[in-house]
């Protein structure tokens, strides 16, 4: 064997053990650091840098960033508080049904999943957006979500004011 090739047979098995390595201790060589700086600030930045970003995202933004790779699918999933912020504001037209699952146990993202599309539409015919329909042919195709009985309640009652 050639004395250039023995170097570089030697260089790759301590590569392939520094990899091995810092595999089972969550460090990176340098050059695999290199590539994932370039794709994954995540896995770069401290937790907290990177939650801090997650949590500036608006709804849709954080869903598509969970959606992005495994990494960040896992921070954005075992950080519920990322959805707190998202889940208070949908609280504000549906106090009630956040409320309700919040004392149920329900972590932020599932009471934001279970009531966001019901906030939009209960907003939406609170607001009046659709007071003057004069048939159900000319309500939009979103108009309607299932809504308990205590929420039509409240939509009546706001037409009636009108």
């Amino acid at each position: 064997m050639k004395k250039g090739s023995k170097q570089t047979t030697s260089r790759r098995n301590k590569q392939t053990v520094a990899s091995t390595t810092c595999k089972k201790l969550s460090i990176q060589p340098s050059e695999q650091k290199i590539k994932t700086c370039q794709r994954d600030f995540v896995q770069l930045f401290p937790l907290e840098v990177s939650l801090k970003v997650f949590s500036e995202l608006d709804i849709q933004s954080l869903c598509s960033a969970a959606m992005t790779c495994k990494s960040w699918n896992q921070t954005i999933e075992n950080c519920d508080d990322l959805w707190k912020h998202h889940c208070l504001t949908v609280r504000a037209v549906c106090q009630r049904e956040i409320d309700d699952d919040r004392g149920n146990g329900y972590s932020w993202k599932v009471t934001l999943l279970r009531n966001y599309w019901k906030s939009k539409v209960k907003y939406e015919w609170l607001s009046g957006k659709y007071s003057n329909i004069h048939s159900r042919v000319a309500l939009p195709e979103k108009s309607m979500y299932p809504m308990d009985v205590d929420t039509w309640g409240e939509i009546l009652e706001a037409e009636l004011e009108r």
